[in-house]
């Protein structure tokens, strides 16, 4: 019989051996969940008020629209107004306002063709219906949602489509980690590792990493399995990876997805992230055997320089140094009906999951 992960009686014993272990250490934790999944997870089984001093819980940069620094949101906005062209992107992209507070919505509205894809693959159908026009694919995520760029690529080579390109703004989750743990942004206990990524990169990619990280999946008890595991690390002084959503994550990961992107894909010298700025060998670009897909070799756009707002405090929520809380903007001149900022746009936003579970009660 299949277990409630969300089951009351269960959820408390795991809060119960929690407690009992951070009462044995002498003092509260404090963790980072780096993927925005489990951001909103955490608010929505009101875990941080569960677990209210005992784990401060602080939100990592695992958000891939988030992370899109305004020098990329500006591209894709000039990329859409060109003469000619499709442009094409997830959904989440398209409210994300640019350096002068025009979203790819608004450029939509100006009579422009943007579209919102669920899947990358009907970009392949639309280049093919729309033969007199350029079809751009906005590549956006982390390991997760590299795969089916690579297959995107394969299948358009295969095709011979000659009006279908990609822009690939796919980054890493390893060098993000190190930033976080190299910068000394915040003392952090341990890392909860993101569940999605890690079922395609699985465990191994993780083993440079100096400090408890614990993998888990997006039940409220997932989460405090995972909290626990990195306790008993502490209590044992132990400092490695450990798997909590067997069910999904293996050590070696999904072999065939990482044979794609190694086809497709190479690692960038560097790239820029909203709150990180640039980091070297972070993210991936369109390799020689596809480059005559790659949109930035084709369209020589001009980008006018790019700024942040000067209230939006997304970049440092994104790298644990502040909370959505903390912002002036957060709930009133900034919500998901008007965002400022990418963390109140994006599905996985830490400001989107405060201001949708700001009223959720205890899970218990």
């Amino acid at each position: 019989m299949k277990m409630n992960l969300n089951n009351k009686d269960i959820v408390l014993k795991a809060k119960d051996k929690l407690i009992k272990k951070v009462e044995k250490l002498g003092k509260p934790i404090k963790l980072m969940e780096f993927c925005g999944g489990h951001t909103h997870a955490i608010m929505r089984y009101a875990i941080d008020k569960l677990l209210d001093g005992y784990v401060e819980f602080i939100h990592g940069p695992g958000c891939p629209v988030c992370v899109a620094s305004m020098d990329r949101i500006d591209l894709a906005i000039e990329l859409a107004k060109m003469p000619n062209v499709i442009f094409t992107t997830y959904g989440d992209l398209l409210r994300v306002p640019g350096s002068y507070r025009k979203s790819l919505l608004d450029i939509r509205s100006e009579g422009h063709d943007v579209r919102s894809l669920y899947s990358c693959l009907d970009a392949i159908d639309i280049a093919v219906k729309n033969q007199d026009k350029n079809v751009i694919f906005f590549a956006i995520g982390f390991e997760t949602t590299t795969p089916p760029t690579a297959v995107l690529l394969k299948k358009a080579k295969e095709m011979k489509l000659k009006n279908l390109f990609v822009v690939s703004n796919h980054v890493m989750t390893p060098p993000a980690i190190g930033y976080i743990l190299n910068a000394g942004i915040s003392h952090i206990d341990g890392i909860i590792g993101p569940g999605h990524v890690s079922v395609i990169t699985g465990m191994k990619i993780y083993k440079e990493l100096d400090i408890p990280i614990v993998i888990s999946g997006f039940e409220a008890f997932d989460i405090l399995k995972a909290v626990n595991m990195i306790l008993d690390q502490h209590i044992k002084h132990e400092r490695k990876v450990e798997n909590a959503y067997t069910r999904a994550v293996t050590e070696e990961g999904n072999k065939e997805a990482q044979k794609l992107i190694e086809q497709t894909l190479d690692i960038r010298d560097t790239f820029n992230w909203r709150g990180i700025g640039p980091l070297p060998k972070s993210a991936l670009k369109i390799n020689k055997d596809y480059e005559m897909f790659d949109a930035e070799k084709a369209f020589d756009v001009k980008l006018p320089p790019s700024k942040e707002h000067p209230l939006c405090i997304c970049p440092k929520v994104i790298t644990g140094k502040a909370k959505p809380t903390d912002c002036k903007l957060f709930g009133n001149l900034c919500t998901p009906e008007n965002p400022i900022g990418s963390c109140m746009v994006s599905s996985e936003g830490a400001c989107a999951a405060y201001y949708k579970y700001q009223e959720v009660e205890l899970c218990m």
